[in-house]
């Protein structure tokens, strides 16, 4: 009896321990990542051609947008991004890239000619890069912002006015260290 006891303890252990590995946690609203990890780093492939890693931004405070032309909620947000927070401080430091979801190169270009946004769009075939933030089965609208040594210090999802307005001033007292 404690032989069988013994044993199936350890296989449930052994079933636990297989499980959990190789799986990683989910947080809030789906995310992988949380408020003071290091951004899991990704090459960014901007829909005009240009390439480079994320962490080739360090020095920079940086946003990430991840997007899609479909997404309603997006459409919303992004001229608030644009005007408040890309025209404003561009020149101070940040870094605004939308990661488009899974979308050819000639919808994203229409898309960003549409919205009327500046700040940089890359394309992300197969949400591999969502991948890297949240579940795949998560929606977009969402946006990470990363301090200039490369730590996550905000995330947001959906667009609520109140949450922008928290963002937009965190990126900007971010911007006034140095």
């Amino acid at each position: 009896m404690k032989k069988r006891v013994f044993l199936a303890i350890n296989i449930g252990m052994l079933l636990l321990l297989h499980g959990v590995k190789g799986h990683a946690q989910v947080y809030e609203h789906g995310y992988l990542v949380r408020v003071g990890d290091e951004a899991p780093d990704f090459l960014i492939r901007e829909v005009d051609g240009e390439e480079y890693m994320l962490s080739d931004l360090r020095g920079n405070v940086v946003m990430l947008q991840f997007t899609a032309s479909w997404c309603s909620v997006c459409r919303t947000e992004m001229p608030y991004i644009e005007k408040e927070i890309w025209q404003a401080k561009k020149d101070a430091g940040l870094k605004v890239i939308g990661i488009d979801r899974d979308e050819p190169a000639a919808t994203v270009r229409k898309f960003k000619s549409d919205i009327g946004i500046t700040y940089p769009l890359a394309l992300d075939p197969e949400a591999e890069i969502f991948g890297l933030y949240a579940q795949k089965n998560a929606g977009v609208t969402r946006n990470v912002i990363i301090d200039r040594e490369g730590k996550i210090i905000f995330l947001t999802r959906l667009f609520r006015m109140d949450e922008f307005n928290e963002m937009k001033e965190l990126i900007f007292r971010e911007l006034e260290k140095k």
